[in-house]
């Protein structure tokens, strides 16, 4: 059954990548995908879960008071109450986390915030202005997270550039600065909060060492792009002073600096609770949420022309959270079966080099989810201590592994526009086929992802001993 759900998944894959010559929607074909192979999973459980989790399985029916049911009736509970419950758990905490984020984008953007922003913005050269959008997006990434940094900034790109296809290469540009930006943060990626929380890596390893790199990862690809905006975008659409506005200036900037405000508390207040971000950013939604209640119990304009965050919420993009969904619950499977784990564990045990390791595992995040890749090595590799020598040396805390670890799942996600949160909201908001991503930014990406590499590698074996 394992090479089924493989084979399934591959299938799944190509439907999604061929959106656009068989006509499915790729959220139909995610949705599809997660749910036929939770299916096959809980078809084939008693051949799987035995093999795959007998320890955990044992646990449970021994909890659940289940040792004289069938095997079949084990298996079965054992998905419907352990693997189900908690990969929804991850999941939905995802989920959320995009909702409100994309919540407080959009009611920022309908209030006219983002112009505030935009009216300072006054080149028009469109290398100058890709040049700073990259460099916003790369720092903005780091603070915030890759997922809402992407969101932000494609929305304040809809206001800079109106032509799709120009803005596309942006928009392709956007994804690889913010999976850059997020790489050598402790709170940029899930994967870095991963690893820093559990203490595989420190916030100054990963800037000592990661930043670099993902500044070369970011910079290859733009010389590329560069040579392809030629000349000056048409001016920007100035506002009639004639038509009525809703908001003042001043109002427009309270918005934005609330609603940016309430993105940056998140990880501040991770930081602080140890709360998971979905926390943070709903407790933020919730105060915008008042905050625009009494705004408009004040002005007491017509219901119709009310931007009330009940009205803002119907706004959101409901088919590419269920493309998410569909995403994460098939790759959830993938975890459950034990084919990451697998696939990790041959790696080590026949490559057995941290470099190529690392490196194979971020090529692999491009096609896979990266957080279940991390996931699965942290659980292959404890966290040996300082004393360790030889090998196992690359497994101490700010280890080798990890801090090259951090970069690769980072970095290479986006080689795939699948293959990273920022990439799969970018394609759902813009609507970017995969083919296209494919043909303009998949090479170009893996060359900054390998320069970046290959830069790590010569900080690790020359100059890291000096540094340290």
């Amino acid at each position: 059954m394992l090479p089924f759900l493989i084979l399934l998944f591959v299938v799944g894959y190509l439907g999604i990548a061929l959106e656009h010559p068989i006509k499915i929607d790729k959220s139909a074909t995610a949705l599809l995908l997660g749910m036929l192979m939770w299916v096959a999973y809980a078809l084939a459980s008693v051949s799987i879960i035995p093999a795959v989790n007998p320890d955990a399985l044992a646990a449970y029916v021994n909890d659940a008071g289940l040792a004289a049911a069938s095997l079949h009736e084990q298996c079965l509970q054992y998905i419907l109450n352990v693997d189900i419950v908690e990969h929804l758990g991850d999941i939905t905490q995802t989920l959320f986390f995009l909702i409100g984020a994309m919540t407080i984008v959009e009611l920022i953007d309908v209030h006219e915030g983002f112009t505030v922003l935009t009216d300072h913005i006054t080149t028009r050269r469109k290398r100058t202005l890709l040049m700073v959008i990259c460099g916003v997006t790369f720092i903005l990434s780091a603070v915030l997270d890759n997922l809402t940094t992407t969101i932000v900034m494609l929305m304040l790109l809809r206001k800079l550039v109106f032509r799709r296809s120009e803005r596309w290469l942006f928009a392709g540009m956007i994804i690889i600065a913010a999976n850059t930006g997020g790489a050598w943060s402790p709170i940029g990626d899930v994967t870095t909060i991963m690893l820093w929380v559990k203490g595989n890596v420190t916030t100054q390893a990963l800037i000592s060492f990661v930043l670099v790199p993902s500044l070369v990862a970011l910079i290859v690809p733009m010389l590329f792009v560069l040579p392809k905006l030629k000349g000056d975008l048409p001016p920007m659409q100035k506002q009639d002073p004639n038509k009525p506005s809703l908001t003042t200036l001043n109002e427009r900037k309270l918005i934005l600096i609330l609603g940016v405000a309430g993105l940056l508390f998140v990880p501040l207040f991770k930081s602080v609770t140890h709360l998971p971000p979905f926390v943070g950013i709903l407790l933020s939604l919730g105060v915008l949420w008042v905050f625009t209640e009494i705004f408009y119990n004040r002005k007491k304009l017509e219901q119709s022309k009310e931007h009330r965050l009940s009205r803002v919420i119907k706004r959101i993009d409901m088919s590419t959270i269920l493309f998410f969904f569909g995403i994460l619950m098939a790759v959830a499977v993938l975890q459950s079966t034990g084919i990451l784990a697998t696939a990790a564990g041959w790696l080590d045990y026949k490559v057995h080099n941290v470099y190529i390791i690392s490196s194979l595992l971020g090529v692999m995040s491009s096609i896979v989810d990266n957080v279940p890749l991390v996931a699965a090595a942290m659980g292959m590799y404890p966290i040996e201590p300082a004393t360790a020598t030889g090998y196992a040396a690359n497994f101490v805390v700010d280890g080798t592994f990890w801090e090259f670890l951090s970069y690769c799942a980072g970095v290479g996600g986006s080689i795939l526009i699948i293959g990273s949160a920022a990439g799969v909201i970018a394609m759902g908001i813009e609507k970017i086929p995969f083919g296209w991503y494919l043909r303009k930014f998949s090479l170009i990406a893996f060359l900054g992802y390998a320069a970046g590499a290959l830069i790590y590698v010569f900080e690790s074996v020359f100059l890291k001993s000096y540094i340290m």
